[in-house]
């Protein structure tokens, strides 16, 4: 009988234990509260379009278009003087036009990364705080000078069949 006894006790403890340590690794993880509170802090702010000119040898070459939208701390973005959009046209004309940073003549050694974290601690640095977390790129186009001054040719589709294109008038039967 005592040999039952103590059967039975190992298997409660045993049943115990499995079900604390199954209890324990379902727990949820810790969150840590200050990514937390920082994550719930951001909020995406579009950003409009921007033409920037790309200047060589005193003259336009061509055009920039760029639309970028930011993943921004809404506390500290309320807190700064110069709004947003245009902090951010003034951020992408000292990088494009001043540092040069994206070489037309180059562009496969072009680094998206680079350009996106040159984008957000240029500024970073301009609010004097991390307002920005990250910078989504929406669009970045070029177009050639050459392609903004000259026209599309226009072809016309006749929609006139017969005589009439040449001039003279095709006359149907009437009744």
């Amino acid at each position: 009988m005592i040999k039952l006894v103590l059967t039975g006790i190992w298997i409660c403890a045993i049943t115990l234990a499995s079900v604390y340590f199954s209890m324990q690794m379902a727990a949820a993880p810790r969150v840590d509260e200050e990514a937390a509170a920082r994550a719930a802090a951001l909020e995406l702010v579009k950003g409009g379009q921007a033409t920037i000119p790309v200047i060589s040898d005193g003259a336009v070459k061509g055009y920039f278009l760029t639309r970028l939208s930011y993943a921004a701390n809404t506390q500290l973005a309320a807190k700064q003087v110069v709004p947003m959009n245009e902090a951010i046209t003034d951020e992408l004309f000292t990088l494009l036009v001043g540092q040069r940073m994206i070489d037309i003549e180059k562009l496969d050694h072009f680094d998206i990364d680079t350009f996106r974290a040159a984008v957000k601690d240029g500024l970073n640095k301009r609010f004097g705080e991390a307002v920005i977390d990250q910078v989504i790129i929406e669009q970045i186009d070029y177009i050639a000078n050459v392609e903004v001054n000259s026209k599309p040719a226009r072809k016309g589709t006749n929609i006139v069949k017969g005589d009439a294109a040449t001039g003279a008038a095709a006359q149907s039967p009437t009744n």
